[in-house]
């Protein structure tokens, strides 16, 4: 219940918001039923139901008619005073006294010092609610101290910002023909409570120093400011705008400001200018968009500016001070460093707050107080190659990210390359999008680039395609072997990817072969097995089989020594990309039958999913010090690799067992990015494409590299393929035909060449 575009006021916008958030990610789980509050005169609505807000009697009657609905499981009404009607807006509890189903209130006004008449009205509504949200940690404490609510109704959920892409703004300014300028702002639904005469008085001032500020007031008069045709305040603003004689510094943008636009003159802007004279404004929707688009802000004191805004952010000014805001816009116009450092951590202070994380607190509570066993339905988005192909320059993926925007100065690794080799070919295998070949060949290439005369491979190229010095001193053996994973996965592929593409990653292929034997670390050799089973499906040697074999029984070996009662595991800690362990021993047990491989698989498989989901909840390993054995897990330190492992591990042991727990567990996994996690935060950004670059104790982080973007992905498209009906081929029977016949391989090794490619069709060697 709340009042609803076309209604112009900032309730309907933030209404509109939260169900458009909610709908986006939770369509399978929740549909959002509007019921519109309605004034004599207003403009009609296109809400499923409609109540007259100011005659008594259609509060009950609409009662009734939600009570009928059988759909309709909860209310969630927005309350201000001013959308009811009668004293205080207590015609209301003509509503509340006839519903029968469960109700919410978000309190959008929180007045201190209420009277006895207020206090007694705010007490009645708490005592019809299962809970009450508020957008400000003060408005909370003013329900407490002021109104006698317990505690334990309260919940706090900040109010929503819109997710927006880490922005160029000079490039903005460019679009919207500000080159060159300065850009204040101010916007919102125009009226004397927004005492944009404070912004002006101080202008001449700044103007005086910094002549190239512009000062955008942007949004329509609000419809109640509009008497008999007259719109005063503006006439009013716009009158003092030539008395100071500032007429060419000040633009009007007298007009409703589409989204889009608005967001990117927001981005645009150097300092937000937020002048609210009401010190009794719990929220504002204005001052959080301002926020959502990374402006440091000079703001006026209410709750919700003195609870957010602190120095590292941008200046608080006390209501009406034109020369405070004036000296505070010359400090900030002076220091664009300052500008800058404060524009980086307002985006980070409001990612949390996005619409898409406020959503999955709004159902999560939704999901508490209607006691739902059921695990929260998340819609995936839509796989968007947006931000991968962002990184992707002629030579490679790019390592790190800026936010969104690429780092070349951190250069390539031919991890992340192998990693991106991988994903491209997962998501050919899937859609069969030719226009990714480029890249596929590009990652290709970059692995052949990386590698060495002796069959190894450098991980790490800087910006001008040289071989970077950190690869003298940095163990290279999983980077070595995640490029047989990404080689035996393009060879797997050979019948649908062109030739030239295959070709090449054979003949690297065939390079790793003198050292694969040497492999010594847990990881690699899991990411070798992988690599190498790939490749064992469409090159029957038995010999390879032996490869992996060998490799397996070394894993084999380290469980023996290391595996306990309490511990059955191959290592005395648990680090990163744990599941590759006994993932590549059930390939090994797929390739030769051997059952030890499948027990130890299973039963060190078993051992990891119990320390990653624990009483329900998804835990990822943190990287803080590792897990040791002995001790009691860290918290925190959560990477994206790790998710997509565990991830596509299950996939494994579920399309191998048919066991749809493993299945259940790839949904809880994957949600963890969708916000699922600690925070209750998206760590995919579905705006760009690309994927943040962890979870820690308080905050994601914004960063969006290579390495979590592409595990992202490659996560995103197992849950795709997840119900079509794929079985792991077991090998074991046609390599054990093979090896009756090893005697005539061995005889021919070296000599029998595919007819279609002339390279070598019998193994590693030539």
């Amino acid at each position: 219940m709340s009042s609803f575009p076309p209604t112009e006021c900032g309730i309907a916008t933030f209404t509109t918001d939260i169900i458009k958030a909610i709908s986006r990610k939770f369509s399978e789980s929740f549909t959002c039923i509007k019921c519109d509050l309605k004034k004599e005169g207003q403009p009609g609505s296109f809400a499923e139901y409609v109540l007259n807000s100011t005659v008594r009697e259609e509060y009950s009657k609409i009662a009734q008619e939600l009570n009928l609905d059988n759909a309709i499981k909860l209310i969630h009404i927005q309350h201000e005073f001013g959308l009811f009607g009668g004293s205080y807006g207590d015609y209301l509890f003509d509503f509340l006294n006839v519903i029968n189903k469960p109700v919410v209130f978000t309190f959008h006004t929180v007045l201190s010092n209420p009277n006895d008449e207020l206090k007694a009205v705010v007490k009645s509504l708490a005592s019809h609610a299962m809970t009450i949200t508020v957008m400000t940690h003060r408005s909370a404490e003013i329900l407490q101290e002021e109104y006698d609510i317990d505690p334990k109704l309260i919940e706090y959920i900040p109010h929503g910002t819109h997710l927006v892409k880490w922005a160029e703004g000079e490039k903005l300014k460019e679009k919207y023909g500000f080159s060159g300028k300065i850009l204040l702002s101010t916007f919102g639904l125009l009226s004397s409570g927004k005492s944009i005469e404070t912004a002006l008085y101080a202008l001449p001032e700044m103007i005086e120093k910094f002549p190239e500020v512009f000062y955008l007031i942007i949004g329509k008069t609000h419809p109640n400011n509009i008497q008999n045709d007259r719109d005063t305040y503006r006439e009013y603003l716009e009158a003092l705008v030539k008395a100071l004689g500032i007429s060419k510094y000040v633009i009007f943008i007298d007009r409703y400001v589409e989204l889009q636009e608005l967001l990117e003159l927001l981005q645009a802007t150097d300092i937000y200018l937020f002048t609210s004279k009401d010190p009794n404004q719990a929220v504002s929707g204005t001052f959080a968009y301002a926020m959502s688009c990374a402006c440091p802000i000079i703001a006026t004191s209410i709750p919700h500016t003195r609870e957010i805004l602190t120095k590292d952010l941008g200046y608080i000014i006390n209501i009406g001070d034109s020369k405070q805001l004036a000296k505070a816009g010359i400090k900030l116009l002076s220091n664009k460093k300052l500008r800058e450092r404060m524009s980086l951590n307002t985006f980070q202070n409001t990612s949390a707050s996005s619409w898409e994380n406020i959503a999955t607190r709004h159902v999560k509570l939704y999901h508490k107080l209607l006691k739902i066993k059921d695990q929260i339905i998340y819609d995936y988005p839509p796989i968007n190659l947006s931000h991968f192909n962002k990184l992707t320059t002629e030579r490679g993926m790019i390592q790190f990210s800026k936010i969104c925007i690429p780092d070349i100065s951190s250069g390539y690794t031919l991890d992340d390359n192998a990693r991106a080799l991988i994903a491209l070919c997962m998501h050919f295998e899937s859609f069969k999008e030719t226009r990714i070949l480029k890249n596929i060949k590009t990652y290709v290439n970059f692995i052949e680039r990386c590698q060495t005369p002796q069959g190894t491979f450098v991980n790490y190229i800087d910006e001008y395609d040289k071989v970077h010095i950190k690869n003298d001193y940095v163990n290279l053996e999983d980077s070595n072997a995640r490029a047989v994973w990404a080689l035996g996965t393009v060879i797997f592929l050979q019948n649908i990817l062109p030739e030239e593409i295959t070709n090449k990653a054979l003949l690297c292929m065939l390079k790793c072969d003198p050292w694969i034997a040497g492999v010594l670390s847990p990881r690699a050799i899991g990411f070798t097995i992988k690599g190498l089973y790939k490749y064992l499906q469409v090159k029957k040697e038995s010999y390879i089989s032996r490869h992996i074999e060998n490799l397996a029984a070394n894993l084999i070996t380290r469980y023996d020594i290391n595996q306990e009662k309490e511990w059955q595991w191959f290592e005395e800690n648990l680090t990163y990309a744990n599941s590759i362990l006994p993932e590549s021993l059930l390939y090994a047990y797929l390739v030769t039958g051997n059952e030890a491989y499948k027990k130890t698989s299973l039963e060190s498989f078993d051992f990891l999913l119990s320390k990653m989901f624990v009483n329900g909840d998804f835990r990822v390993i943190s990287n803080r010090g590792w897990y040791q054995k002995g001790t009691q897990p860290n918290r925190y330190g959560e990477q994206p690799i790790d998710v997509f492992c565990i991830i596509n591990s299950l996939d494994i042991f579920y399309k191998t067992f048919k066991n749809e727990a493993y299945k259940d567990l790839m949904k809880r996994a994957f949600n963890w990015f969708l916000g699922e996690n600690h925070l209750s935060q998206i760590v995919y950004n579905p705006l760009t494409g690309g994927c943040r670059d962890g979870v820690e104790e308080k905050n994601v982080n914004i960063n969006q590299g290579a390495e979590s973007t592409v595990c992202y992905l490659m996560a995103r498209i197992l849950m795709e393929g997840l119900d079509k009906p794929v079985r792991i081929p077991d090998l074991s029977k046609k390599i054990n035909e093979k090896r009756k016949n090893s005697r005539i391989n061995r005889s021919l090794k070296g000599k029998v060449r595919d007819k279609k490619t002339g390279l070598p069709g019998s193994g590693f060697s030539v």
